[in-house]
């Protein structure tokens, strides 16, 4: 009994002997090639860092708007007559736009009219009588006011039929119609926006911090992605007095001539304006770095020499860098690398510190300041 237990503990030691020893060298095995992984070379992206021109700018969204603008419509209710314009067209201040049904409102004027005429001929016949004594100076001060009062209700009656046509209150350009001959109008339905588009303004925001760097007369660019690798060119007109104290900004406008009415209100536009004078930074594409909450770092390939074939021995080398404002695809560097350093700009996510590299820039990322969106043809 005693051997066939100690023949059983041979057994199960051996088993177990072999589940270990397999294990270990399955995990031995797994190191081995993870470790022969890593050391194969990544391809990567790079560029020579260089030194150019850097315009410091402040850049904000903003929206444009007309200088004169308003959705026009009546205080008056009442059926449409005669519709006076064509939508679309320019027109100048002044010229009549719409006319609502006034027959009843024009007989009760000339009513009110023929009274007041009444009331100043009975004045002035009683002013000559009263120079004679045939009459009091009661009838004369009574005759008086009754004559004000025809005038006054005549005023009122001409200025309810003056409501009843609509005019162009400023120069511009009017949009769609959106009432038609015969339809029935509540006061304050809208007939047709009229705006003036020439100059036109863009409003913006900016920081507060920015207010020592703006001056009136500043120089403004804006860039409408209606009119890819175009920009429009303005100058700084006002600058609101008070800091929204929810967002501590401040609210800039800027006016641009629009001769040919290419700006239109209510279109997105991205401003920028030139502060100070042109530095020169140490630049790199965007993709180039890596922001973390430790700080930005970036890669640079360090050549090693030679291998055993005779080919060049590349090595990722991460760096802290210190950056700078950003403009288009482009990010200043001001600490961290210098002009003729090679610094990877794509694939650095497979990248640690100290990883071979193989370089392939048959496709690179964009690296303008000034990238323009092309649209699909």
């Amino acid at each position: 009994m005693a051997k066939r237990m100690i023949i059983m503990l041979l057994l199960v030691a051996l088993v177990l002997g072999g589940i270990f020893g397999f294990e270990a060298f399955r995990a031995k095995m797994i190191k081995q090639f993870l470790a022969g992984f890593g050391n194969q070379p990544q391809t990567v992206a790079t560029t020579v860092a260089g030194q150019q021109p850097w315009q410091p700018q402040l850049s904000a969204v903003g929206s444009v708007r007309a200088v004169n603008g308003a959705d026009l419509s009546l205080e008056v209710p009442g059926i449409v007559d005669q519709i006076q314009f064509k939508s679309g067209e320019d027109v100048k201040a002044g010229a009549p736009l719409l006319t609502l049904r006034s027959e009843d409102d024009v007989a009760k004027l000339h009513s009110l009219e023929a009274m007041a005429d009444l009331a100043r001929i009975t004045y002035e016949r009683d002013q000559k009588q009263f120079k004679v004594e045939a009459v009091s100076q009661q009838v004369l001060d009574s005759d008086a006011a009754n004559l004000k009062n025809d005038l006054a209700l005549a005023e009122q009656q001409r200025a309810i039929v003056a409501k009843k046509f609509i005019k162009a209150p400023f120069d511009g350009r009017l949009g769609i119609r959106q009432v038609d001959i015969g339809q029935y109008l509540q006061a304050g339905t809208n007939i047709v926006t009229l705006q003036a588009l020439d100059p036109i303004f863009v409003d913006f925001t900016l920081p507060q911090q920015a207010l020592s760097q703006l001056q009136l007369g500043q120089k403004v660019t804006a860039v409408i992605d209606a009119y890819p690798g175009q920009s429009f060119t303005g100058e700084l007109v006002a600058i609101d007095p008070k800091v929204d104290t929810a967002t501590r900004n401040l609210q800039i406008r800027a006016a641009f001539k629009n001769p040919d009415h290419r700006m239109l209100p209510g279109m997105f536009a991205t401003t920028s304006i030139d502060t100070g004078t042109p530095q020169q930074f140490v630049t790199l594409p965007q993709t180039a770095i890596t922001y973390n909450a430790y700080g930005s770092t970036a890669y640079l390939v360090d050549d090693q020499g030679k291998d055993d074939k005779g080919q060049a021995k590349l090595q990722a080398r991460q760096v802290f860098v210190t950056v700078g404002d950003t403009r288009g695809d482009q990010v200043a560097i001001l600490k961290g690398i210098k002009a003729g350093d090679q610094v990877v700009t794509a694939g650095l996510v497979k990248l640690r510190n100290g990883s071979p590299v193989v370089i392939n820039n048959s496709v690179v990322p964009s690296n303008d300041a000034n990238p323009v969106i092309k649209e699909n043809q």
